[in-house]
């Protein structure tokens, strides 16, 4: 009998933001997770060694086990790209020109090299012994993440993003093992970086503030969408676009906008930490609709190409979570997917996926299942663990069978309290989703202003998502379909919302905070929507059995989940992380797996506030 061989294909995303790595074994993902969850530093850009190393030790291999290592994109054509768009540009942008050349030169032109030294210093072993090294395109690499894991057998694909190696949007076809590429839009026109360009002028840090412009849209006027569609875009019926160059800076300069931007838009960019007016609200609400409007054309032009009756999403547009909903509410697709890690950590994984499929032919079983299995791909510890840690911290707690701690913590929940909640593998991406969650009680008028304040330490416009139970999601939110990762934004019911009095309905900007708007104020957005995670026994069942006891308890199958860290700070990865967190804000009580802790019995403690100096503000 011939024996069975198995397959392990690493992939890496590395060196520009969201460094990441995805072991495929066989066509199944077997682990991945993002380099800052170890490293602690946010959008860690360098290579992954700890991600790769965790990887490697889920499926118990060497990197000499591995049969190849795929890179997320191509360095040779985005040098193409940065040499042709400084001439093109040329004089302008010699001082950025300058400034790039030296680590273009003696890094990323030879990005091979460096990897293959890496690799090698990881494994313990001679370059010659390394896998073969392969490179995919940066937007062949989104779109395999997001066709290949999705549950369809035939999709329309769109890629959006800041830009790759040329592509900035990109429409795919993708059928059984197959992608077929139908035409892209090419650098310097962005839909992610028009988008991250009011990021920059509303005093917003570059990929990572571009949902907290989203979360701000909903306070603000669409004021300036004429100005913006009139001045910077060229859009075209069928969502194909144009941007006019002579009001960015980020193809030649060091900044995204320049001073014509600034005369558009009656000022200067918004300085840092500095107060939000109902200028900044009013162009996050203008640069929202205009966004919305090009996806949507470009989702109905797609549609039209293809007949095809589902939609795949990857890239880091794909994260724009109101965008998607309408797509979902209004677009001409039946279903839509959208690839969790959508952003360039997600192209660790399209790259190992893609090499398993398209380089490597192999057959793909579409059995309408979701291939991300909820996106809990990272690292997961034991009670022994767990208990050998908290021992080492002399930190009081109660170890609790399932039943019994999901009683309590139904009952804690209910009495406002907060409750940090780690169990389970970690998420891949941007978003928790009950592996690594700090929860609290929607039905609770102060818990928005409570988390963002005592526990966040963020700003307090920004709202929180609720998980709530898939098979009663339509209870309270007007969503027909699933949304496991966090990715769709939808309307509350109408019969939960509060009807306002008239001054109530007078009220602007950040005043709106304030206002009351449903039975569940704290996940109710102040355009009364809220993004929703659906949560599934299949895929969490110990998080469906919480939400579940909280319901019993209450009547209430949703709680608010927000991601268990701090401003500035990754999502928490190990149990010490979790503990360090815990101790450092407000929350009342702490669960690692299966034991229960409360901030009353810790250790006393001066408060530490390090972590305002540890990590960088967001």
């Amino acid at each position: 009998m011939a024996a069975i061989t198995t397959s392990n294909i690493l992939g890496i995303s590395a060196y520009y933001h969201d460094s990441a790595a995805a072991l495929v074994t066989n066509g199944v993902i077997t682990a991945a997770a993002q380099e800052e969850r170890f490293s602690r530093k946010k959008h860690d850009a360098g290579f992954p060694v700890s991600a790769v190393r965790y990887c490697l030790s889920e499926a118990g291999i060497k990197i000499t086990d591995l049969d190849h290592v795929v890179f997320y994109d191509k360095p040779f054509l985005k040098f193409e790209r940065l040499l042709e768009t400084y001439l093109g540009f040329a004089p302008r942008g010699l001082r950025s020109f300058t400034a790039a050349m030296p680590v273009w030169l003696k890094e990323k032109l030879f990005l091979k090299n460096t990897l293959k030294k890496e690799l090698a210093a990881l494994g313990g072993c001679k370059t010659s012994q390394l896998p073969p090294l392969l490179f995919t395109e940066h937007h062949q690499s989104h779109a395999a993440s997001a066709f290949f894991p999705s549950p369809f057998d035939d999709a329309a694909v769109l890629c959006l993003d800041g830009v790759g190696e040329w592509a900035t949007t990109s429409a795919w076809h993708g059928q059984g093992n197959r992608l077929i590429p139908l035409w892209q839009i090419d650098f310097p026109h962005s839909l992610g970086l028009l988008y991250s360009a009011f990021t920059y002028y509303t005093g917003f840090k570059v990929n990572s503030g571009e949902y907290k412009l989203m979360g701000l849209a909903p306070y603000g006027e669409p004021r300036f969408v004429d100005r913006i569609m009139d001045n910077l875009l060229d859009l075209k019926e069928d969502g194909t676009f144009r941007l006019d160059m002579d009001y960015f800076d980020y193809a030649t300069g060091l900044t995204m906008t320049n001073h014509r931007f600034n005369k558009l838009f009656n000022g200067p960019p918004r300085k840092r930490e500095s107060e939000i007016t109902q200028r900044e609200m009013d162009l996050a609400r203008s640069i929202q609709v205009v966004t919305e409007d090009v996806v949507m054309r470009l989702v109905h032009t797609i549609q039209k190409e293809t007949g095809a009756k589902n939609l795949c999403l990857a890239g880091g547009v794909a994260l724009n979570c109101v965008a998607n909903g309408r797509i979902m509410r209004e677009g001409p697709f039946e279903k839509i997917w959208i690839q969790p890690a959508a952003g360039d950590a997600g192209g660790a994984l399209g790259g190992a996926i893609a090499a398993w499929h398209q380089y490597g032919n192999h057959e793909r079983i579409s059995d309408g299942v979701d291939k991300m299995r909820g996106s809990y791909l990272g690292p997961g510890f034991s009670e022994g663990e767990i208990k050998t840690f908290l021992g080492s911290m002399s930190a009081p707690f109660k170890q609790l069978f399932d039943d019994e701690l999901f009683t309590r913590l139904a009952e804690i929940l209910a009495q406002g309290k907060v409750v940090g909640w780690f169990q389970g593998r970690m998420e891949f991406g941007p978003r928790a989703l009950g592996g690594r969650s700090i929860l609290g009680d929607p039905r609770n008028s102060d818990m928005q202003s409570v988390m963002n304040l005592k526990i966040k330490y963020r700003e307090s416009f920004r709202p929180f998502a609720p998980s709530v139970l898939a098979e009663q999601v339509s209870d309270y939110f007007d969503l027909d379909g699933e949304s496991p990762y966090m990715l769709i934004v939808a309307p509350v019911r109408e019969e939960l919302r509060v009807r306002l009095s008239g001054d109530g309905k007078e009220k602007f900007g950040i005043e709106k905070l304030k206002i009351r708007r449903s039975e569940l104020p704290a996940i109710t957005h102040v355009d009364y929507t809220a993004r929703i995670q659906t949560v599934h026994k299949e895929t969490n069942p110990r998080y469906h059995a919480l939400i579940s006891r909280f319901y019993e308890r209450t009547g209430c199958g949703a709680l608010v989940n927000t991601s268990f860290n701090v401003r500035g700070e990754p999502i928490v990865c190990t149990p010490e992380d979790a503990y360090r967190c815990f101790m450092r804000t407000e929350m009342d009580y702490l669960v690692l797996e299966n034991f229960l802790l409360d901030k009353k019995q810790q250790p006393c403690r001066e408060k530490d506030e390090s972590w305002k100096t540890e990590f960088e503000l967001d």
